[in-house]
């Protein structure tokens, strides 16, 4: 039980900076690794002042803004196809989908995660004053000229607002700001939350809101995951029980990246790996347990989609 894997943090070929790889793929690999469950989670940027950068996926080889709801039917039919064509092969395939949160795009995204069956909405923070910090190329403009206190009071500012919002199900990456921040703040930057991410992770707990033990930064060659094990330790000291795990995979080589060695961590501090159904969180050791009879019951069809202020949405 303890071994089994999930990865909840996957980029198939709609996401801007993924490689072109379908959904199927990301299937048949997970197979091969011997995952229990995946879920994919396209970008969805909505940062006006980046409308002309971030604001698109891929559809049919084609750049389409992410407001145009035809590629959120495809998204959704493509993993319909997949769950039925891996059922008897025991993968659980989940429908997600990654917000880059930026303050005033709350209508837009509740207009997607609304009327859209999503099983797992991720927030995070790519962008600091519409620059993306996430970038290696981009990320120079924002901390060239910020001090690293300047940075922390943006950052979690941000991140404070995302939260109560009460938008998202989960938050990725917590620490981001490491990946690229690390050359230009030195070691000090591994203490940047202190004194301000304590009462943000205390109102994620009252909201039941999950944390995401991102394993991207172990292929940029940094030491510990996202977030490190200070702000693991801290959020469950504050009460947050809900974790999940994923590799943020854009090519099908990352795939489960070091998913064991973080399952390995939770389990360090006693915490449980949590999956998703329809929103709602369940330990996935209570999950096979139950013969994943909830897994099996659920499920969402496309078919007869009908119109809601003048966007075309699936059935719920």
């Amino acid at each position: 039980m303890k071994s089994a894997k999930t990865d909840y943090h996957i980029h198939p070929n709609y996401s801007l900076d993924a490689s072109p790889t379908p959904i199927r793929d990301y299937c048949c690999r997970a197979l091969e690794l011997g995952l229990v469950e995946i879920c994919f989670t396209t970008h969805l940027e909505l940062d006006p002042m980046r409308k002309e950068i971030d604001n698109f996926v891929i559809l049919n080889g084609q750049k389409v803004s992410v407001l145009n709801p035809y590629w959120l039917d495809s998204y959704f039919s493509e993993i319909t196809q997949a769950q039925k064509e891996f059922s008897s092969a025991n993968l659980h395939i989940k429908a997600g989908i990654e917000v880059g949160y930026s303050l005033g795009t709350e209508r837009d995204i509740e207009k997607i995660i609304d009327n859209y069956p999503f099983d797992y909405v991720l927030g995070a923070i790519h962008c600091l004053n519409h620059v993306a910090i996430s970038s290696y190329k981009e990320s120079p403009l924002y901390f060239q000229r910020r001090s690293l206190a300047e940075m922390s009071r943006d950052y979690f500012s941000t991140l404070k607002e995302a939260v109560v919002t009460g938008l998202f199900d989960c938050i990725a990456h917590v620490d981001l700001y490491r990946r690229y921040g690390t050359r230009f703040y030195g070691p000090e930057i591994l203490m940047a939350h202190r004194g301000i991410i304590e009462p943000i992770l205390k109102e994620m707990a009252r909201r039941g809101m999950g944390l995401e033990i991102n394993t991207s930064s172990s292929r940029r060659g940094l030491k510990e995951f996202h977030p490190s094990e200070d702000i693991i330790a801290l959020a469950a000291k504050l009460g947050i029980e809900v974790f999940t795990v994923g590799s943020d995979a854009h090519t099908l080589d990352q795939l489960g990246d070091y998913i064991a060695e973080a399952l390995h961590l939770l389990a360090r501090f006693n915490l449980c790996n949590h999956i998703f159904t329809r929103r709602q969180a369940v330990p996935l050791s209570r999950a096979m347990g139950n013969g994943w009879d909830e897994h099996k019951a659920r499920g969402f069809t496309l078919g007869g989609a009908h119109s809601r202020d003048g966007m075309q949405f699936v059935n719920e």
